[in-house]
């Protein structure tokens, strides 16, 4: 791959391109002007009790002394807002600190910050001294910020307020999987992914599970020929041995197939034979984008105790990383019976009580089904579990054996609604309605029972966290458990931090990133495993939100359309970051990705002897030689022509793209213009 991580931000330039009939230039001029003459703040610590809002100074809160403060006092939030103005000379990421207390709640007390008119929370522990804490990292605007704390929970004290430009560590990850057993093919994929962590974003899709995306044909079995036909006279071929009887005791066969390797499926009401339509959603990405997504998603839902069927999904994803070179994710929606009463077993452990009514089983909370008496062996969970791991095994030993490593995703969004409960109760799934120590014990045993009982070793562990608050850390299983820390993001109607109140939020969730990166101490790559609208690539590289991948959930067959929906997606956003030199395609990964770690690491832009250019000197765009061409050079060059900035301090050779002896408007435009692929540097 060639990919250039500055011309990443492609869609923020798009934007500066023409506003209201104005340049870029002048819009940005205009910008560093500003319009406000109120006081504003600069950078760096400042006292709360001197700020907007605040009609009384406390030096204790009623009876209760806090000492220890700074200045006059401090401010209590009780039912003003206290707000202020900050001017910061770059739009970029800036950490907002307090220090603080609060002694109304030993449970916690939600704060709210907001940051030019969006609302953030923030749980403030019982603290009945004076305390430095974080309410995170934040995207500031160039020029004049408003920042307000708003009482709507409240009742915190504050001392100072703190805000800086924010220091981001690079991202690392472990480049080596946690199975210390793990099979060649699967150590070479977690090199690939840790050698692109933190550079670009790998680019998923979601397949439908389930038996969805269901179609209809006029394929009929001709019994007396023993054949499949359609109305044209097309012969299909049956799949031998796998014959089925109806009622009235007449064969079929179950499936059949043609050249392309659809697997058509006998339907036994209509007598006809279906198919369900598996690439939907990634053929609708190629026609929009041209591209095909680099990791697809894949669910083990059909494989279960009582009820399961064949899908053929241990098929498509073996066809989509040996034939199609792609890379595998897998989900798992186990499901329980609703009652247990409709599950028995004897006292050896024998089932002789199961269902086969799918719609008796579940894998939400509404269930009797004790999730601890799993870790019991001889308990009816127990048992019914280590069935549903037995038919999982089954399926992903078939991948082990063809050699294909998969991302592992059991489990999750186990933390669910979080504050259900006191123990952190109350997930929208069996697995995590009883509480953070009792998934986290599931997680281990699902993790001893593949790796060490089934001696499957081609699993990367990809383990969901939410970032509620510094409780959802405890969710965490540990190290020696989990390769990957993801989180699933569905906010297309909710918790908006773009100020629109409806279509796609393209938010990048960059605070949540940077939580679940402290959660595992750095240790672990970050994902984004399931999402609604895709984040910007704007978005995420200004405030630098390093996901490893997104996977992009699918469409239902009604609503929600979660990838073809304009109510969740931007067209042009999908084929922006699918286009873009920072997302990597099915395309771009490397032919020796299963073999070698791959070969993706990307290097720099050397200049190339052209007919323009024959010495190959002069870089077209880097106006301030710094060897990367972005959005400082187009303004660098805006300054000179303003006369801010001397001229003789940039590289005209490389500022003058047109090639015509004169600096001018023109060429910081088409610099410009080059960052969103819409001119080729020199332009002639």
């Amino acid at each position: 791959m060639k990919k250039n991580f500055k011309k990443s931000i492609a869609g923020l330039l798009a934007a500066l391109t023409c506003i209201s009939g104005m340049s870029a230039f002048s819009v940005i001029a205009e910008e560093e002007a500003g319009t406000d003459d109120s006081p504003v703040l600069a950078l760096g610590t400042h006292e709360v009790e001197t700020m907007e809002g605040v009609d009384q100074i406390w030096t204790s809160i009623y009876e209760n002394q806090i000492p220890g403060y700074s200045g006059e006092g401090f401010a209590y939030l009780t039912s003003s807002p206290i707000s202020f103005k900050i001017e910061v000379d770059e739009e970029a990421m800036y950490q907002i600190d307090v220090r603080a207390a609060q002694i109304l709640d030993k449970g916690g007390r939600l704060q709210t910050i907001s940051i030019n008119g969006i609302d953030y929370t923030y749980n403030m522990p019982y603290l009945d001294k004076w305390t430095e804490v974080t309410f995170g990292v934040f995207r500031l605007k160039k020029g004049v910020n408003e920042i307000v704390l708003k009482p709507q929970y409240g009742y915190g004290a504050y001392d100072t307020i703190t805000v800086q430009k924010a220091v981001l560590p690079e991202v690392t990850g472990d480049s080596v999987p946690c199975d210390p057993d793990a099979t060649p093919e699967t150590k070479s994929l977690m090199k690939y992914l840790s050698s692109v962590y933190g550079k670009h974003i790998l680019t998923g899709q979601q397949e439908i599970y389930g038996g969805g995306h269901g179609v209809q044909t006029n394929i009929r079995y001709d019994a007396q020929n023993d054949q499949c036909i359609d109305e044209n006279g097309k012969v299909y071929t049956i799949i031998e041995g796998d014959y089925g009887e109806d009622d009235q005791g007449n064969k079929f066969p179950w499936h059949c197939t043609d050249e392309t390797g659809i697997d058509y499926v006998y339907n036994t009401q209509n007598h006809v034979y279906g198919y369900n339509d598996y690439d939907q959603e990634c053929n609708y990405l190629y026609d929009l984008t041209g591209e095909y997504p680099a990791i697809r998603g894949f669910d083990l839902n059909c494989h279960n105790p009582g009820f399961a069927w064949e899908d053929g999904v241990s098929d498509r994803m073996i066809k989509w990383a040996k034939e199609k070179n792609g890379i595998v994710t897998i989900s798992w929606h186990c499901t329980v019976p609703t009652s247990m009463d409709d599950f028995e077993i004897d006292e050896e452990g024998n089932i002789t009580k199961i269902s086969n009514d799918w719609q008796k089983f579940t894998y939400s909370n509404k269930t009797d089904f004790v999730t601890a008496n799993v870790m019991v062996e001889g308990t009816k969970e127990n048992v019914f579990y280590n069935e549903a791991i037995k038919l999982a095994a089954a399926e992903l030993q078939k991948l082990q054996d063809a050699g294909v490593p998969v991302i592992l995703r059991p489990l999750h969004e186990a933390e669910g609604n979080p504050g259900q409960n006191a123990d952190g109760s109350g997930s929208w799934f069996w697995w995590g309605k009883e509480g953070a120590e009792t998934y986290k014990q599931l997680w281990k045993y699902l993790y001893d029972k593949l790796t060490n009982e089934y001696g499957l070793h081609n699993l990367i562990w990809e383990q969901n966290l939410y970032a509620w608050s510094d409780e959802s850390a405890l969710w965490y299983a540990g190290d020696e458990y989990v390769d990957i820390v993801g989180f699933d993001k569905y906010n297309t109607q909710y918790n908006r931090h773009d100020g629109n109140t409806t279509g796609p939020n393209e938010d990048a969730e960059s605070k949540i990133f940077w939580s679940l990166v402290d959660y595992v101490d750095n240790k672990k790559m970050v994902s984004m495993p399931e999402n609604d609208s895709i984040p910007s690539i704007d978005n995420m590289v200004i405030e630098q939100a390093k996901w490893l991948y997104f996977c992009t959930w699918y469409d239902e067959t009604s609503s929600p359309k979660f990838i073809s929906g304009e109510e969740y997606q931007n067209p042009e956003t999908v084929k922006n970051i699918y286009q873009s030199e920072y997302a990597i395609t099915l395309s771009e990964l490397p032919a020796n990705l299963y073999s070698d770690g791959g070969s993706d690491e990307p290097t720099p832009t050397e200049p190339t002897p052209t007919e323009e250019n024959p010495s190959g000197d002069v870089t077209y765009g880097d106006v301030d030689g710094d060897g990367d061409i972005d959005i400082v050079d187009v303004l660098t060059l805006n300054q000179c022509l303003l006369g801010v900035d001397d001229v003789e301090k940039i590289n005209t050779k490389n500022a003058d793209v047109d090639n015509n002896g004169i600096l001018e408007d023109a060429d910081a435009m088409n610099i410009l213009k080059s960052l969103v692929n819409l001119v080729k540097l020199p332009v002639k």
